[in-house]
């Protein structure tokens, strides 16, 4: 063979070299442009019409926010988008963070269990994939990679060029800003870009790309979120959208059968809906006697008390009821109702808490809501002895009853025996503590006071209603942390795989209780009259956990008022004046 015919070769080659190399610079190009295309054509996704757009914005602006409706696809959405850039954009790290752990995971099991079986070219594009608690990540084959952070200090050394921070409400805003928001120091550094003639070529910009659903405007994420539409409507790189339950529906991505039957349901919360569904903030009243974040600053508690019936049914050790410890008082509060509610009229519930009270500094209790349950329509001696039951079973040293309306039917109940039939188990009388007119009305003679009973007037009521909103402001009112943060805790539980759906809901049901709760205080509305304070639910609106959180918090306070006054008597009683013998100095003993 001539040289020339090697050197025609050898230039072929090249030319074919270049031709391709041309060409993945144009479809390069072209994909980062339009990476929903990307997605349908590479990686063989059918994406809905809103997640196209909304991918293309990810793409486009350095600083994303999506809102969402449960139900959404928001993290399917997220994962597609960290797939792509990772491929279009060789050499890319992204960092996925959220407030727990196991929700940042949630998007890697995505891309292995949804997106790579259907997407060969996906398949070959990814070198090894992670998905465990310890270590979740997923490693490119062009040296990109997505890697989970814990939302901590302890997450500082990271570096990332895009920073994905999901459910970005649950995550502190102090550690946003001081160490995931510092991971974006190192923007992505293409080879080309150490080559001579590229000095002055614009660094490429970080990301930032937060999701979430909606929260409380009184929360940091709300003004997140006005900063954003804010700076996009000024024409900056911020892109910021809302999609509410509708625009799941209309792309059958929600059954809409579903949602009209949770509408349609009793325990249906109006506040919740709007965060969660309508992709919507709540802005409490200007009548509001709550504040949100009185509220909820103190959920702090992550396992509650749970019923025998349950507890028999899971073994993890951490759920057992504790021993009580030296000086500790539980309460039972019960508001009774017995008519069940209706498609016509809304009808109270039984709400009933217990109240851990533990001492603190300065004779003060801290007041831990560890359980809490509603009932509706049922009977009177159902009721009776499901109180009973469970005073029996978490160790109450009280029990507390508004008996001017239903509950002193209960009451009556509850000062005599009651049978279990189911058990075989007979519970002993109880008598009222602070009220002889009522311990008469007990049928066994010598009956424990166990009972506090409450007589409500309008001063009365005045005076529980201010008791309750300072011992939160202060710190003293304890609750659940919130059910999404539950879910990982329970998830953890020795024997949680093997329960039923309805074992696993009725575990879950006092953190769902407790977010209940925190919506009705909040959307109490009051008024001032002669110095009275007048608290009022809106229309279809309930107030029964209110009332009964506000009397037991009270009886508390009582309790807490009455040891405080037998220590300081018993600390007078024993105290003993010491004199000290003067001392003699030897000038004195000189001049006498």
């Amino acid at each position: 063979m001539s040289k020339q015919a090697v050197l025609n070769d050898v230039e072929l080659k090249q030319d074919k070299a270049n031709k391709i190399m041309e060409g993945i610079n144009l479809w390069t190009s072209f994909y980062r442009a339009n990476p929903h295309r990307f997605a349908r054509d590479y990686l063989g996704l059918k994406l809905k019409r809103f997640q196209q757009i909304i991918l293309c914005m990810m793409f486009q602006f350095t600083n994303s926010i999506y809102l969402a409706s449960r139900g959404g696809g928001k993290s399917f959405l997220i994962a597609i988008f960290c797939v792509c850039y990772c491929i279009l954009y060789p050499g890319t790290t992204v960092c996925i963070a959220s407030g727990t752990r196991g929700q940042s995971t949630e998007i890697i099991e995505k891309i292995q269990t949804i997106l790579m079986p259907d997407s060969p070219n996906l398949q070959m594009e990814i070198a090894d994939i992670f998905t465990s608690q310890t270590k979740a990540a997923c490693y490119f084959k062009n040296t990109s990679r997505i890697i989970v952070v814990t939302s901590a200090e302890s997450a500082r050394h990271n570096r990332a060029t895009i920073l994905i921070v999901d459910e970005f409400r649950m995550v502190d805003k102090n550690i946003i800003d001081t160490v995931l928001r510092k991971f974006l120091t190192s923007p992505r550094h293409p080879a080309f870009l150490d080559r001579a003639g590229y000095e002055n070529y614009p660094t490429e910009r970080t990301k930032e790309v937060y999701a979430s659903s909606c929260w409380y405007e009184s929360h940091w994420s709300y003004e997140h979120v006005r900063s954003y539409a804010t700076n996009m409507a000024r024409g900056r790189s911020y892109f910021c959208c809302a999609m509410p339950y509708q625009l799941a529906i209309a792309e059958n991505l929600l059954d809409r059968v579903r949602v009209e039957d949770e509408m349609s349901e009793t325990t249906f919360n109006e506040v919740t809906f709007q965060m969660e569904m309508e992709a919507l903030f709540y802005g409490q009243g200007t009548d509001s006697l709550y504040e949100f974040d009185d509220i909820d600053k103190n959920r702090q508690i992550k396992y509650p008390f749970y019923p025998k019936s349950l507890l028999s049914k899971i073994t993890d050790k951490r759920l057992n009821i504790p021993a009580k410890q030296p000086e500790e008082i539980r309460i039972l509060s019960a508001d009774i109702a017995l008519m069940a509610s209706s498609s016509r009229r809304k009808n109270d519930a039984t709400s009933i808490f217990i109240n851990q009270m533990l001492p603190a500094t300065n004779g003060r209790f801290i007041k831990n809501i560890i359980y809490t349950e509603n009932n509706e329509g049922l009977r009177t001696d159902v009721q009776a002895l499901n109180i009973r039951k469970l005073f029996e079973e978490f160790n109450c040293d009280y029990l507390v009853l508004d008996v001017k309306g239903l509950g002193l039917g209960i009451v009556d109940a509850l000062m005599a025996d009651i049978f279990d039939a189911v058990s075989g188990t007979t519970y002993k009388a109880l008598s009222c503590y602070n009220n002889e007119d009522i311990a008469n009305r007990c049928a066994v003679k010598g009956a424990p006071k166990k009972i506090w009973a409450i007589q409500g007037s309008p001063e009365f009521n005045s005076m529980c209603a201010l008791s309750l909103r300072e011992e939160f402001k202060q710190g003293l009112i304890r609750l659940l942390i919130s059910e999404y943060d539950a879910d990982d805790i329970l998830g953890t539980m020795k024997g949680y795989g093997t329960l039923s759906v309805e074992d696993k809901m009725n575990l879950k049901l006092p953190y769902v209780h407790t977010t209940l709760l925190i919506n009705e205080l909040i959307k109490l509305e009051y008024e001032v009259k002669n110095k009275v304070i007048r608290v009022k639910e809106k229309s279809g609106m309930r107030k029964d956990r209110y009332s009964s959180l506000s009397y037991n918090i009270f009886v508390a306070k009582e309790i807490e008022r009455d040891i405080v006054q037998e220590n300081i008597k018993a600390t007078k009683e024993t105290i003993v004046f010491k004199m000290k013998a003067p001392k003699i100095s030897e000038k004195y003993n000189r001049r006498r």
